[in-house]
């Protein structure tokens, strides 16, 4: 179980990556829009990592941040969640509050998936984005990745 949520991280990653250099590349085109979404994908990573192992001051949910950024940030929640999978068991249970403060308890395995898809969801957003600017959106499907 373990590799595969690291295949799976590196999957996520990757399209991370390629994504953060397309947003750099075409800021000028695409609309701000693009950006936050992009920067919550950050954030919720961040702050999901957060919850099962505090390292730094969390993100908020929807902080915005430095385009040159990006790739950075994204590579230090990367690394951050393949150290949570080589020293956790995914069973253990992770007690947090959510951004509004409620109590809830989930299971690390049940985090860690979460965290890739709600990663492919906003991808899946941005995609929309690059669209509606008359730009071709980024192949991020994970099959793709696997071939």
């Amino acid at each position: 179980m373990v590799q595969f949520f690291k295949e799976l991280f590196d999957y996520n990653h990757e399209c991370n990556q390629k994504l953060a250099q397309a947003i750099i590349f075409l800021r000028e085109q695409l609309p701000e829009k693009v950006v936050g979404l992009y920067s919550h994908i950050l954030d919720a990573h961040q702050i999901w990592n957060n919850r099962i192992d505090p390292r730094e001051k969390t993100f908020g949910v929807w902080q915005i941040h430095d385009t040159a950024d990006f790739i950075n940030l994204d590579l230090k929640n990367y690394r951050h969640s393949l150290s949570i999978l080589e020293r956790s068991d995914l069973t253990q249970v992770i007690n947090y509050k959510n951004s509004t403060g409620r109590h809830f308890n989930s299971s690390i395995r049940d985090i860690v998936f979460h965290v890739i898809n709600h990663s492919t969801y906003h991808r899946a957003q941005i995609a929309t984005e690059f669209r509606q600017s008359s730009l071709d959106p980024l192949m991020t499907d994970y099959i793709m990745m696997k071939r």
